[in-house]
């Protein structure tokens, strides 16, 4: 079992940065993906960034809509995966998730293929 808690999320201006952290307690999420997802107000949750255990390389993925302003990270030996948000939007505005796949080795952008969730952090932009 893995438990995830997200932190870092709160209040940016457009154009400003985050950084959002996801730690991983319970056992070492070693060999697991992982994800960032983000649901806004009356809209479903989405893909925003995911990444491969780094057996298979380690390869990344991000949505269109975040490329080139996000970069996802990880550091294996403190169990925790962080997202790195610049040039912030105020359609960047949601909760924002992050989430295990026991499959390390693929990076998939649907959610119902990641079996662990953390509770969530906000993210607001304003204009």
């Amino acid at each position: 079992q893995v438990q995830l808690v997200e932190s870092g999320g709160g209040l940016a201006q457009s154009g400003g940065s985050l950084r959002l952290s996801c730690a991983a307690s319970g056992r070492t999420f070693s060999g697991y993906s992982m994800g960032w997802f983000r649901q806004a107000p009356g809209k479903e949750r989405e893909f925003v960034a995911a990444m491969r255990w780094m057996r298979w390389s380690g390869g990344t993925y991000y949505a269109d809509s975040v490329k080139g302003r996000f970069t996802i990270s990880r550091d294996n030996g403190k169990n925790t995966m962080y997202l790195q948000m610049n040039s912030l939007k105020p359609e960047d505005t949601a909760v924002y998730y992050c989430a295990a796949d026991r499959r390390g080795d693929r990076i998939s952008t649907r959610d119902y293929e990641y079996e662990y969730w953390g509770q969530g952090t906000q993210v607001t932009v304003s204009s």
